[in-house]
């Protein structure tokens, strides 16, 4: 197993109290495969990567509790020097924006090569080299010009393919991808996955996908993780979440995506909001926003049950994953 999280808790102090951003998380991933971690925005998904990468912004937030075991190593018993060499080397990460993930005043040349400067000990040419091949390998058209560029003379799309040539020119065995296609257009949104997926194949990298698009989790995703106010609802390959999903939250979800071949007079959406997370329900997190609650639901927190592979948060189902129902 190449990245296994267990018990992951994250908080964040505000005034009003403490947040439990990440409640209590577990997934893995294995080497070459794409684990997709999806839900509504406040779901807790970023802080997962973030807490992943070591990256939590301290104060306010901090890792409370549980592991996060990279190659059978915990990355939180690694010092800050440690974190600084696995970084960008070992794992790598897609920001969300690209244009305030980059460096204005640097040339984009500039930005690769010192990624490979600091993890590898090569001349300043080689590593000029490497970046050009690299923009090359990403689509960057006439990369020895491009090269030399600045991050606002690129288009969205541009800056993307830049943030993924610096994600995987160290060759990194995990990539966080953390909504990579996010304010692209469509057409480039289709090209950006597909060039994720095809460095995925040429290079070998795991991937980690967080996104809100079951679209995209349906074409590159191998699993998917469902996660609903900072915990983990329910896992399975993606042929499992999208034939048969368990938890009422990802049945929602599932339909919420517009049909082409069906006629509706409106979308489906699921009732209610997100619980304020400084306020969240007694029982299940989703109790409130459920049609198949049951008064066990909104008095005690389901536990994640197991059966042939698959996990789900759910008190409609036993321990033997029938449906009491």
């Amino acid at each position: 197993m190449l990245l296994e999280v267990k018990n992951l808790k994250t908080q964040f102090k505000t005034k009003e109290g403490i947040v439990n951003a990440v409640n209590g998380v577990d997934f893995s991933i294995d080497k070459g495969e794409v684990v997709a971690v999806v839900g509504e925005s406040g779901s807790g998904k970023s802080v997962t990567s973030l807490s992943i990468m070591r990256l939590i912004p301290s104060p306010p937030g901090k890792i409370v509790d549980g592991e996060i075991k990279f190659k059978g190593e915990d990355l939180l018993n690694k010092t800050k020097r440690q974190m600084q060499d696995i970084r960008g080397n070992e794992i790598s990460m897609i920001f969300q924006e690209p244009m305030t993930s980059l460096n204005p005043v640097y040339t984009v040349g500039k930005q690769i090569t010192e990624t490979i400067l600091r993890h590898e000990n090569v001349t300043k040419e080689e590593a000029k080299k490497r970046a050009i091949e690299m923009l090359e390998l990403v689509g960057i058209p006439s990369p020895k010009e491009r090269i030399k560029d600045y991050p606002h003379q690129m288009s969205g799309g541009m800056r993307q393919r830049i943030m993924i040539a610096m994600s995987l020119v160290c060759n990194p065995e995990l990539l966080i991808a953390d909504e990579p296609t996010t304010a692209l257009d469509v057409t480039i949104q289709a090209q950006i996955l597909d060039l994720i997926l095809k460095l995925k194949e040429k290079l070998g990298t795991a991937i980690l996908l967080i996104t809100h698009d079951l679209g995209v989790v349906a074409e590159v995703a191998d699993r998917v993780v469902v996660m609903y106010c900072g915990k983990v609802v329910e896992t399975g390959t993606v042929n499992e979440i999208f034939e048969n999903p368990m938890h009422p939250y990802t049945q929602g979800l599932l339909k919420s995506i517009p049909k082409v071949d069906e006629q509706q007079e409106s979308l489906f959406m699921i009732p209610g909001m997100v619980p304020n997370p400084l306020d969240m329900p007694k029982g299940c997190a989703f109790s409130t926003r459920c049609d198949k609650c049951i008064d066990r639901c909104t008095e005690s927190a389901p536990p994640l049950l197991v059966q042939n592979g698959r996990d789900v948060r759910c008190f409609l189902y036993d321990k033997e994953g029938r449906s009491e129902s």
